[in-house]
This record gives structure tokens, C-alpha cells and sequence, in this order.
């Protein structure tokens, strides 16, 4: 590991022209990150993760109840998370941690709000957008230009359809799709 500006970078990383990196971020090995992309606040990113351009990752959280205190993102090991991706700490209110966890593609243009806790092998497509404190659980399928609402739980293997808008948790294995989602 090498300390670059107070940021704690593994050797073989590899980073793009034009990335920001704050000073209190750590970056695991084998992790590529491509131009355009900004890492701050209390960051920690996993062993070979692949983050695309212009993603923004560990921004302070779109809380009003936030009040400058120290708050964290926790990222896995082997993730995929596309463009414009952006994904925010946590709160004081939601433990002080957003956490994801390994094997997860995260599509492009996806916003992760404060406090979520993301599991293992998810997938996230495109345009879908998790308020605070939403939780998804190991092996879900999240489909495109879908919504998720504040402190909702999407269980293990369950599958949501594109477009859809969920208000309430989804049981494990299940399929839902709609607006409002429910079960297929």
C-alpha cells in the first residue's frame, strides 16, 4: 500500500486521467478505476473492484439530518460499478455506514442513497434509483429505471422487473414487478 495525499492506495492500482481521490480513502489491490471518477469522504474499497467514469463515490449523504459528522462507505471485493454511478456514506441514524458487499454489478447511472446495506452477487441495472437505508440481500436481481423507497428490504434471490416502483419489502424468491410492485 502506498499513502498518496493521506489516501491509502494499493501498488498495482490502476487509475484514470482526471480522478479525484480524497484524502482518507483506502483502494484494496487489483482495483481499476477509469478517468472522470471522484472517491472521497471515508471511503474503503475492496480487492479488485472495476469502477467506470464518472462515478462518484462516498459523497456526504442527501440527508437534511446530516450535520458534518464523520460517516463511511465500506465497498467489497470484485464489484462492477458503472458510469455515473453515485452512492453516498451513511448517517448518524443508519449506523454511520452505507456497506456493499462482493460480486455485485452495479449498471450505470444508479443512485445509492445513505445507509444501504447492498449483500453479495447483485445486480443493479441501469437507472435505478435506492433511497436511505434500503437493504437488498445476497443474489437479488434489481431490474432497470426501477425505484426503491426509504427502508425498504429486498430479500435473497428475489427479482424485481423494470420500471417498477417498490414501497414495500419483497419477500425472498419472489418476483415483482410494478407501480407499485407487487407480487407475480
Amino acid at each position: 500500500m502506498v499513502r498518496q495525499d493521506g489516501a491509502i492506495i494499493a501498488d498495482d492500482v490502476t487509475i484514470g486521467p482526471y480522478t479525484i481521490i480524497g484524502p482518507n480513502v483506502t483502494i484494496g489491490k487489483g482495483t481499476t478505476i477509469a478517468s472522470h471518477t471522484l472517491i472521497e469522504g471515508h471511503t474503503t474499497i475492496g480487492e479488485n473492484n472495476t469502477i467506470f467514469s464518472h462515478a462518484v463515490l462516498g459523497t456526504i449523504p442527501q440527508d437534511l439530518k446530516y450535520n458534518g459528522e464523520e460517516t463511511y462507505l465500506k465497498i467489497g471485493n470484485n464489484n462492477t460499478i458503472r458510469e455515473h454511478t453515485f452512492i453516498n456514506t451513511g448517517t448518524a441514524g443508519g449506523g454511520y455506514n452505507t456497506i456493499i458487499g462482493d460480486g455485485n454489478l452495479i449498471m450505470g447511472h444508479v443512485h445509492m442513497g445513505h445507509d444501504c446495506i447492498i449483500g453479495n452477487n447483485i445486480v443493479i441495472a441501469n437507472s435505478t434509483v435506492l433511497a436511505g437505508h434500503v437493504e437488498i440481500a445476497n443474489n437479488a436481481v434489481i431490474g432497470g429505471i426501477s425505484a426503491v423507497h426509504q427502508f425498504c428490504k429486498v430479500g435473497e434471490y428475489a427479482m424485481l422487473g423494470g420500471g417498477s416502483i417498490v414501497v414495500q419489502d419483497i419477500p425472498p424468491y419472489c418476483i415483482c414487478e410494478g407501480n407499485r410492485a407487487s407480487l407475480r
